[in-house]
């Protein structure tokens, strides 16, 4: 039931939810109301000070707006709505004296601090707080503290806000950080000087108002005001999180998020922020042809032309990567069936059926799992395949959501009812009378650790016929971020891998994760020399996902579009273009010459893959049941941070990973 009140804030009457706070209520009168520990993702902890406003008729002194509702405001004499003035002296006297008080220990160092130009403590003492400080005695000094290779920290420059507290406690499920102390020693600490654990770390550095968290890896290589700022889209994991990529020149300079309350909200894990080194090194800047088992640096028009010659009466197969956009997918599926062959994207062996939408991208949304009560994770660990949902899992489980894991037993930073672990509970829970049990909003989550497997197609069926009994909403979650775009477009063949491993010739595109057996001659197109370069006769150097345009599909089905931030290094060409140019030369020339014509043609095929951010209801079309073995489901993915050539090729997850493996080989305190 709504509880809706008037109150009338700086003159302008409006009508808000009586559990409204005030900060909130003044959002929606379009009024700004400082802060610096308040934060609408995280717990009130209203400590800050700085929102004070002036409650007519209340106290004679301001109020904390982030922590008083409107419900609890009186109403005047005679029933007139209650009057919040945020601009009035009292407000403004009491602002200067709030930001004194923050001022008196901080070192303003801003000419040196990374955080100049984008710090809210700047911003805020130019905007509301005063030009001169009556205090004259030693400022404070703390200890830094050593987070590990991602955080840097000067805790002088701290204002204990705790929004770093709130937010590993609240959001990351870890327990590393709080405060110690009283008064003028109290700050801001790590447990046992610990170094923090979790994938999402990197989000602390975003919520911190001052200089106190900058990001290790960034710190003085640029100034927020040096950089050019393009919108896109993570490829780190099948999410598709909105985020910004800052550029300097021709570099990637970092990562930041963006906001999407579909999607990430405003999270992005430590892969998606911190992978930009692996964009610089190990890059294919020019094409390659090996001669005598050797590589050596070819021209374009050679490289092609050699291309176009070993496709030449040959059987050819393609094989697509985990990051290859939806255009270069599509042409290089019209390439290679214009010539008779077959392509797979499947190239994990994940049993997913390209006729079913609904079997592969399924029916629930991302936002769903805020409001479920039921969750179950089959063959699935979020917490490394999609750090940022399992976040959103968490938040549904602190809400009360009963969370069910068919599966390993991993850490998921919640707790949860481990039901079994392989095909033999899903068959005992499907045995099960669901007809009287209560509608609740539910959500199953099924795994690519559930799919990668011979039985894969039979799991698939039990989990959507699951679904459909138990009147829940189905999400399919995978690991590549070029999965769902490459269904979407029919990029798969009958015989699946097996098919292509038959032919003559294999074009990969991108494709580093497999092994190519010895026999068939390789055409490997691609942006990193890893394992997919190593194996291929020709390379042909494409660009990466921040330096062309391209549409990718996330997990839940939403097209969305990724911009070019910057250009690729040397010769390297945009993939589409590199598949339009080889189609020319092998007389067989596909029909478009740019890509507003190429996405004319993707749409034709695919109609909604024009309604970018927007995801496509379907209904939940069962498979038919097949018969599934009893062994365990396996983690699709083992290390978080090697999962793609980008990742690999870069010295910070490198590091990362090395941690990961110490922290979870290490000795324990006994021994």
């Amino acid at each position: 039931m709504s509880d809706l009140r008037k109150v009338i804030i700086d003159g302008q009457e409006i009508e808000v939810e009586g559990a409204m706070t005030l900060i909130q209520a003044c959002e929606v009168a379009g009024i700004e109301v400082p802060r610096f520990c308040y934060h609408e993702r995280l717990t009130i902890a209203g400590n800050c000070r700085m929102c004070l406003v002036e409650v007519v008729g209340g106290p004679p002194k301001p109020a904390a707006s982030c922590a008083m509702q409107v419900r609890d405001l009186r109403p005047g004499p005679e029933g007139q709505p209650p009057v919040v003035k945020t601009n009035s002296p009292m407000v403004k006297k009491a602002r200067e004296g709030v930001m004194e008080f923050l001022l008196i220990n901080h070192p303003l160092d801003c000419p040196i601090c990374d955080q100049g130009g984008e710090c809210d403590l700047q911003d805020q003492a130019m905007a509301y707080g005063v030009d001169f400080s009556r205090y004259r005695e030693p400022k404070r000094a703390t200890e830094d503290l050593d987070l590990g290779p991602l955080v840097e920290t000067h805790m002088t420059r701290c204002i204990s806000c705790t929004r770093c507290v709130r937010f590993t406690t609240e959001v990351a499920g870890i327990h590393q950080m709080g405060q110690t102390g009283r008064g003028e020693d109290a700050e801001i600490t790590s447990y046992l000087g610990q170094t923090l654990d979790s994938n999402l770390q990197g989000n602390i550095i975003d919520l911190c108002p001052v200089g106190a968290l900058v990001s290790k890896p960034y710190a003085f290589t640029a100034r927020p005001w040096e950089l050019t700022k393009t919108e896109s889209i993570d490829v780190m994991d099948a999410l598709g999180a909105s985020i910004r990529v800052d550029t300097k020149g021709r570099e990637v300079m970092r990562f930041l998020p963006r906001n999407h309350d579909g999607v990430n909200e405003e999270w992005i894990s430590d892969k998606t922020r911190f992978v930009w080194d692996g964009l610089r090194r190990q890059r294919l800047d020019k094409p390659y042809i090996r001669e005598n088992g050797k590589l050596r640096p070819a021209s374009w028009p050679e490289a092609l032309a050699a291309a176009a010659k070993a496709m030449e009466g040959k059987s050819v197969a393609g094989i697509v990567g985990d990051l290859a956009p939806v255009e270069a997918v599509f042409a290089l599926k019209q390439l290679i069936e214009g010539r008779g062959g077959v392509v797979e994207c499947r190239t994990d062996g994940a049993r997913l059926p390209a006729w079913n939408r609904s079997a592969y991208a399924g029916t629930a949304r991302i936002d769903d799992l805020d409001a479920a009560q039921a969750i179950m994770l089959i063959g699935s660990n979020p917490a490394v395949e999609a750090p940022v949902l399992n976040a959103r899992i968490r938040k549904a489980w602190t809400k009360g959501a009963n969370v069910g894991v068919v599966g390993e037993a991993v850490d998921l930073t919640y707790e949860y009812n481990h039901l079994g672990t392989g095909p033999d509970t899903l068959t005992e829970l499907l045995g099960r009378d669901h007809s009287n049990v209560a509608e609740k909003p539910s959500v199953i989550v099924i795994g690519q650790g559930a799919l990668q497997r011979e039985d894969g197609e039979a799991v698939l069926a039990a989990a959507m016929a699951l679904a459909e009994s138990t009147k829940s909403t189905f999400m399919v979650l995978h690991t590549a971020a070029s999965r769902v775009g490459a269904l979407d477009v029919g990029a798969t063949n009958e015989g699946g891998m097996a098919a292509v491993s038959k032919a003559d010739v294999i074009y990969n595109l991108g494709a580093d994760e497999i092994d190519i057996e010895a026999g068939p001659f390789v055409i490997y197109q691609g942006s990193h020399g890893d394992r997919g370069a190593h194996r291929a006769d020709i390379i042909l150097p494409g660009a990466a996902y921040t330096e062309e345009p391209g549409l990718f599909v996330n997990t839940e089905g939403r097209p969305q579009l990724a911009l070019r931030a910057g250009f690729a290094p040397g010769e390297a060409k945009e993939n589409w273009a590199i598949l339009r140019a080889l189609s020319a030369e092998t007389g067989a020339q596909l029909p478009y010459d740019s890509i507003a014509q190429l996405r004319q043609a993707l749409v034709d095929h695919a109609p909604h893959l024009s309604k970018i951010d927007e995801v496509q209801e379907y209904a939940l079309d069962p498979l038919e049941p097949g018969k599934m073995a009893s062994t365990a489901f396996k983690q699709a993915i083992v290390d978080f941070y090697l999962t793609n050539p980008i990742a690999r090729a870069s010295q910070l997850m490198a590091e990362l990973s090395a941690n990961a493996k110490a922290r979870r080989d290490g000795a324990l305190a006994a021994e």
